[in-house]
């Protein structure tokens, strides 16, 4: 990575490689920024550094510095509790942390030393005791997700792993030095950090890293979507990256007469399933999108459509550097991607990586997603469910904007909705159009508002917006066993008895208080 930067900085010095509002760095002050900082890094003679910040010029500058300096580099999700960041820092081993703001200023055990030249605004922090975590040999990046107890999992990567991965996305999407990536996730979540910085940084181009707030992204749950659209706007932005959910969003402001950016090229979405639905709303508007796959094990990215290679229902061939087959059960196994193992655990070697997603190629080498092998369920009747299918039909409809359904050895399906501002027949009304798209064993026939919006501050989303359905169902097996001892579905567009369902118009008022 830090070859190919040092490389751009001779051929393309002047060419902005990192934008943020007024401040610019070109390629060869990036280069300069990154040698400065490894050097500083090498000098206090830090093994594994933590790094926590909003989106900005001076996170991308420390991540590639880390390389630089030959260091482990610990991304931490700003949406993750007190809780989460100290387990992270205990399980990683970690002896420094930068940071942007104040959260670790009474951390014990930690004391703060000299702010790095050029990073005045910042705040770094060094260990006073403790123990090197043990690390698999080769790890240059630790990226941490949210385990099924919520306790967060590190995957080890290689530095590597992480450049075939760029490499790999800057060929398959024609990536360029005259693009324009707006990074609108957090750059601590593995598809951005990678697809939007490094795959464009090894072509020449600009990424711009406005914050998140800039951007309409207030914490984990929140969104100003006029706002993700000036941004898109103002940055003239050639390339991005979504989640579904953002996604969505874009769609309904656009069909609600925002203009898009016209000058998209190629928007990337993953994370999570997305509905044919959407992807169709989507291209209808002209919005370039194409869908793909990946996991953190696999370095983010595994397969991904492209404008030459693209098939709908799909998530696209898989990456040129991978190799791809299914176990017995139909569960997608990875090989080639790099990863090391979890801490803590023995080395990953070059075994085939289980995904945990059901999956099928077709005869063209297009992959295609059946399902999370974990959340699958079989119902009384023997039918087989992939819940990520029923939800992504109910999130399509106006007025759901998040579900997640259940079903295991019971005769029929539930959901738990999370509503739009909307009556409790426009929710009725929504699942009754769902159901007719899908076959009866697949149906929705009672359900229940959620006390409050999924997300991954609460535990109930992971950070690329998949739905956690272990803790959903912890959240609420109580009431979900009560559909199903007091209703009886009189048909296929059946819903819960209201006197058993929380009112609807106080949950959309603490929906709205907690996405405002």
């Amino acid at each position: 990575m830090l070859g190919t930067v040092r490389m751009l900085a001779l051929r393309q010095p002047q060419h902005p490689a990192l934008i943020a509002g007024a401040q610019t760095l070109c390629y060869a002050q990036l280069l300069v920024a990154v040698d400065r900082l490894a050097a500083h890094f090498q000098g206090l003679g830090i093994g594994t550094l933590a790094l926590y910040a909003d989106n900005r010029i001076g996170w991308i500058v420390a991540d590639l510095a880390a390389q630089a300096a030959g260091i482990c580099c610990v991304p931490l999700p700003r949406f993750f509790s007190d809780g989460q960041l100290q387990h992270v820092l205990r399980d990683s081993g970690a002896d420094a942390i930068l940071a942007d703001e104040g959260r670790f200023d009474d951390l014990p055990g930690w004391r703060a030393q000299a702010t790095p030249a050029g990073m005045d605004a910042w705040l770094l922090l060094r260990r006073a005791t403790g123990t090197a975590a043990r690390l698999p040999a080769g790890t240059q990046k630790i990226t941490y997700t949210s385990g099924t107890t919520g306790t967060p999992k590190g995957v080890c990567l290689s530095a590597a792993s992480q450049l075939a991965v760029a490499r790999s996305l800057a060929r398959v999407s024609d990536a360029r030095p005259a693009d324009r990536h707006l990074c609108l996730l957090p750059l601590a979540t593995l598809l951005e950090n990678i697809g939007g910085v490094y795959a464009p940084l090894l072509t020449g181009a600009s990424v711009c890293v406005p914050g998140q707030a800039q951007v309409g992204m207030d914490g984990a749950a929140g969104l100003r979507v006029g706002d993700l659209v000036a941004s898109l706007q103002q940055q003239q932005a050639t390339t991005t990256i979504l989640v579904p959910q953002l996604l969505s969003a874009l769609v309904e402001a656009g069909e609600a007469g925002l203009r898009v950016s016209s000058t998209l090229r190629f928007v990337a979405v993953g994370g999570a399933p997305v509905s044919a639905r959407l992807l169709e709303r989507a291209q209808r508007l002209g919005v370039p999108v194409f869908e793909g796959y990946g996991l953190s094990e696999s370095a983010s990215v595994v397969a991904l459509n492209t404008v030459g290679a693209h098939r709908a229902g799909s998530v696209g061939r898989v990456l040129p550097h991978l190799r791809l087959r299914f176990a017995a059960d139909g569960e997608i196994l990875v090989r080639g991607a790099g990863f090391l193992g979890y801490c803590g655990d023995r080395p990953q070697g070059e075994e085939w990586v289980a995904t945990g997603d059901i999956g099928h190629l077709d005869d063209d080498g297009f992959l295609y997603l059946d399902g999370r092998k974990k959340s699958m369920f079989i119902t009384a009747f023997g039918r087989n469910v992939a819940p990520e299918w029923v939800e992504r039909e109910l999130t399509q409809q106006p007025a759901i904007a998040q579900a997640a359904v259940f079903g295991e050895g019971r005769p029929w399906n539930v959901a738990v909705i999370v509503p739009r501002a909307c009556s409790s027949q426009d929710v009725a009304a929504a699942i009754a159009a769902a159901n007719r798209d899908l076959p009866d064993y697949a149906r929705v026939q009672a359900w229940l508002v959620a006390d409050r919006a999924f997300t991954p501050a609460n535990g109930l989303l992971t950070a690329n917006g998949r739905v956690r359905h272990d803790a959903v169902v912890s959240c609420y097996r109580a009431r979900i066993d009560a559909l199903y001892g007091h209703h009886t579905p009189a048909g296929p567009t059946h819903s819960a008895d209201r006197s058993q369902a929380l009112d609807l118009q106080a949950a959309v008022a603490r929906f709205r208080g907690e996405s405002a």
